[in-house]
């Protein structure tokens, strides 16, 4: 008898860890069908970054030009129109800065009407309210002034650790998005996007290795219930740091009509600051396209990193745990660096005004958990106050000057 009821609870214990391990049953995109599928019904919201289909996202970049006003961005003497473009990096909690910063410059009032706004991870969110509009500086500055970590996420069990695909549960953050992201807000992002402004997004296709460009405005103007879940399920990819959170898994559609999954995570994993250069490069060289003229324009390019340009220098613990968050967050600082001076020599080639702003060497956080409520509200506040008394934006990247 006590065999028996061992053997069942050995069955019911093999039941739930199988369960565990097959939490999500994917059905990948094969290897010869990447770069061959689209979200179904929705072949024009975004594009890979190294390789945008020019029947897709330039016709996006010559309709902004035609649906823009008069007055919006007035053209020199020489016909030039300059276009300010924003880019926000990625951060996480140090995200608070950037959303400090950028309240800060609309009170100190020369924060200009962007053209184009991309960002990544929680820059993702930052980018989104910038793109709304001063009257979403109050919401932007509550998200990043009141949360804890508990808002974000909670932690998994030990089973749903080993045997499934993060370490924490993003039910928190998924909730705070959805009752963020509404319908109204939805159809002001396309409103926007008719006037001829552009929303971008990064997130990474962990399975092709491609970093995916999101053209959010053209995603809000579908206007429907499916457009409105995948909007949030978007910003929700792009926040979605590898092994803390789980993937975001996006339904598209082959050309034979199959149905496969894609693995998306944090657009972090790949570029924590991006432009849509490779795009504008595919542009020039055309004397006109679809009626546009692209010698006429002149991006000015505002970077609002919310990182260090330094080393962050600690003591650091001799334990597995802090060994692996410093060398994770060793790697993440070079490649800001690294992002920010691939576009610096970008603009430079094309003579474009280049701005860089970054959260000073002088200004230490002291967190005691991820999400800090007070160190947030003092990055916020250090932010705010930079920009507030009038930035003296950088216009290369540092050490640059040294290398020359």
């Amino acid at each position: 008898m006590r065999q028996k009821n061992l053997y069942r609870l050995l069955i019911s214990m093999t039941c739930l860890l199988t369960s565990f391990g097959c939490a999500h049953v994917r059905n990948a995109v094969p290897i010869d069908f990447s770069g061959k599928v689209a979200i179904s019904g929705m072949p024009d919201i975004r594009f890979d970054i190294e390789n945008p289909d020019p029947l897709v996202m330039q016709k996006s970049l010559t309709d902004a030009f035609k649906g823009e006003g008069g007055n919006d961005y007035p053209a020199n003497a020489a016909g030039i129109r300059t276009y300010p473009a924003l880019a926000v990096s990625a951060g996480g909690p140090k995200g608070a800065y950037g959303a400090g910063f950028l309240r800060g410059w609309a009170e100190e009032g020369s924060r200009p009407d962007f053209k184009i706004i991309t960002g990544v991870s929680s820059g993702a969110i930052i980018a989104l309210a910038t793109f709304l509009g001063k009257d979403y500086d109050d919401p932007l500055e509550k998200f990043f002034t009141t949360m804890s970590t508990k808002d974000i996420m909670k932690q998994n069990n030990l089973l749903s650790i080993l045997f499934g695909e993060s370490f924490m549960s993003p039910a928190p953050l998924v909730k705070k998005i959805s009752s963020i992201v509404d319908e109204k807000l939805v159809a002001k992002v396309a409103e926007e996007h008719k006037r001829g402004r552009r929303l971008f997004i990064g997130t990474v296709n962990l399975d092709a290795q491609k970093f995916v460009v999101w053209d959010m405005g053209a995603l809000a103007c579908k206007a429907t219930p499916d457009a409105l879940n995948l909007f949030r399920k978007i910003l929700m990819a792009s926040s979605s740091m590898p092994m803390i959170f789980p993937p975001t898994y996006f339904k598209v559609t082959a050309a034979s009509g199959e149905f496969y999954d894609e693995m998306h995570v944090d657009g972090g994993a790949m570029r924590q600051v991006f432009y849509i250069d490779q795009l504008t490069k595919k542009m020039e060289g055309a004397d006109k396209v679809s009626g546009v003229d692209p010698s006429k324009y002149r991006p000015k390019i505002y970077i609002l990193s919310t990182g260090y340009m330094s080393p962050d220098r600690q003591r650091v613990k001799n334990n597995l745990v802090s060994i692996g968050k410093r060398s994770l967050e060793t790697l993440q600082a070079e490649a800001y660096i690294g992002d920010i001076y691939r576009l610096y020599t970008f603009a430079q080639k094309r003579d474009w005004d280049f701005n860089l702003a970054y959260i000073p060497s002088d200004f230490k956080p002291n967190p005691k958990e991820y999400f800090d409520t007070k160190e947030m509200q003092r990055l916020f506040k250090r932010g705010h106050d930079d920009a507030a008394h009038g930035y003296m934006w950088h216009k290369a990247p540092p050490g640059y000057a040294l290398e020359e």
